[in-house]
C-alpha cells in the first residue's frame, strides 16, 4: 500500500499540514523540521508529486537538472541542448549545479522533490547520494552508475581512450602518457583510462598516467602540468578532457616543444566552443546531440510510464575531430 501524506506526518512526528507546507516549500520553517519530513519521506518511499498530480489531475511539467559544473563547455552546452528539448515539448527546467558537494545535492534532489517535480536528469558524479534510490521519482543518469532501476546513458569511453591512443601512435609517438582526473568508482574517465592503458599494452608500449583533481584551477593544474612535462620527454599525451588539452598546448608553447612535431597532443569532449575557436585540437568528440535528446526521451518515457521497459544503459558511439595536434 501506498504511503500517505498522515504516515509521513506520524513518523516525522510533525501536522499533517507542516508535511504540506514542506512538500510545496511554503512558510518559514526550520531546517530541522524540513529534515525531519524529508527523512521521513524518504524511509516511506513517498512521492509528493503523485499528490499533486492526483489533485490538480496533470503533471507540474517541471524537470530537474544536475550537473557538477556547468561553466565546464562539456556541461554548459549538454544542459543547454536539454533545455531547448525539453521547453519545445513543454516542460521547464530547475537547474541545479552540484559543484562536486554531495551534500549539496542531496539538498537539491529535496528542494526538487518540494517542487514536485516530474523527473530528474542527473550527471554530477558524487557518490553515495542514497537519496536517487529512494525517492521512486523517474530519474535517467548521464555518465554514471545510480541505482539498478536508473538507465544511465553515455558516449563510450572506452572506445574514445583506445581512439585517442591510437591516434597518438599511428602519428609517430611512443611515449604516450594520459592526463586524467583522479580515479573513483564509476566516475566516466576511468573507461578512457582502460581504453588508453589497452591499447598501450596491446603494442607492448608502457602507460604513464597522471592524475590531475578536477578541483585544481587552471593556474595550479598548469603548475603541475609543466612539472610533469620539464621531468619527461613524452611525445604523445592523451588528455581526459579538452580544457585539459589546452593547458597542455600552452605548457608546450612555453618548453618551447612544437606540436605535432616533437609533442602530440589529444582532448575528449569536442564540444561546439572547441571546434569552433580551437579548431587546432585533435580531439575525441562526444555526440552532444544524440546524449541530450536520448536523455530526454528516455525520461518522457519512464514519466509517461514508470512502469515501461528501458535498458539499464545506452551506450552511443564517439568519434575523432582531427586538428593538427595529432
Amino acid at each position: 500500500m501506498k504511503p500517505k501524506l498522515n504516515d509521513v506526518a506520524k513518523l516525522a512526528g510533525v501536522s499533517a499540514t507542516t508535511v504540506s507546507r514542506v512538500i510545496n516549500n511554503h512558510g518559514y520553517l526550520s531546517s530541522q523540521t524540513k529534515e525531519k519530513v524529508f527523512a521521513a519521506m524518504r524511509e516511506l518511499h513517498y512521492q509528493p508529486n503523485n499528490m499533486a498530480r492526483s489533485l490538480q489531475g496533470k503533471n507540474t511539467r517541471l524537470i530537474g537538472v544536475i550537473f557538477s559544473d556547468i561553466s565546464n563547455p562539456f556541461f554548459g552546452e549538454l544542459v543547454s541542448r536539454i533545455e531547448k528539448i525539453l521547453f519545445a515539448k513543454n516542460y521547464k527546467v530547475i537547474l541545479c549545479n552540484s559543484a562536486d558537494n554531495p551534500q549539496k545535492e542531496r539538498d537539491y534532489l529535496q528542494m526538487l522533490m518540494a517542487n514536485q517535480v516530474d523527473g530528474i536528469i542527473a550527471g554530477a558524479h558524487n557518490l553515495g547520494i542514497e537519496e536517487y534510490q529512494q525517492y521512486g521519482l523517474p530519474i535517467i543518469s548521464f555518465d554514471r552508475y545510480l541505482s539498478d532501476n536508473i538507465p544511465i546513458v553515455s558516449s563510450d569511453n572506452y572506445q574514445g581512450g583506445w581512439l585517442a591512443t591510437q591516434t597518438l601512435h599511428q602519428a609517430g609517438a611512443t611515449n604516450v602518457a594520459i592526463f586524467t582526473g583522479k580515479s573513483h568508482a564509476g566516475s566516466p574517465t576511468n573507461g578512457r583510462r582502460e581504453g588508453y592503458e589497452a591499447y598501450l599494452t596491446s603494442q607492448q608500449l608502457t602507460p604513464h598516467v597522471h592524475e590531475l583533481p578536477f578541483e585544481l584551477t587552471p593556474a595550479l593544474k598548469m603548475m603541475e602540468i609543466k612539472t610533469i612535462m620539464a621531468q619527461h620527454q613524452y611525445d604523445g599525451i592523451f588528455c581526459s578532457d579538452d580544457l585539459t588539452a589546452l593547458l597542455v598546448l600552452n605548457v608546450a608553447r612555453q618548453l618551447s616543444l612544437a606540436v605535432p612535431d616533437q609533442l602530440r597532443v589529444v582532448g575528449y569532449d569536442g564540444t561546439a566552443l572547441m571546434r569552433d575557436y580551437h579548431s587546432e585540437l585533435t580531439t575525441v568528440e562526444q555526440p552532444l546531440a544524440d546524449i541530450s535528446t536520448l536523455l530526454v526521451s528516455l525520461l518522457l518515457q519512464r514519466i509517461e510510464d514508470a512502469n515501461c521497459t528501458l535498458e539499464s544503459k545506452y551506450t552511443l558511439p564517439v568519434k575523432l575531430s582531427k586538428g593538427i595536434t595529432a
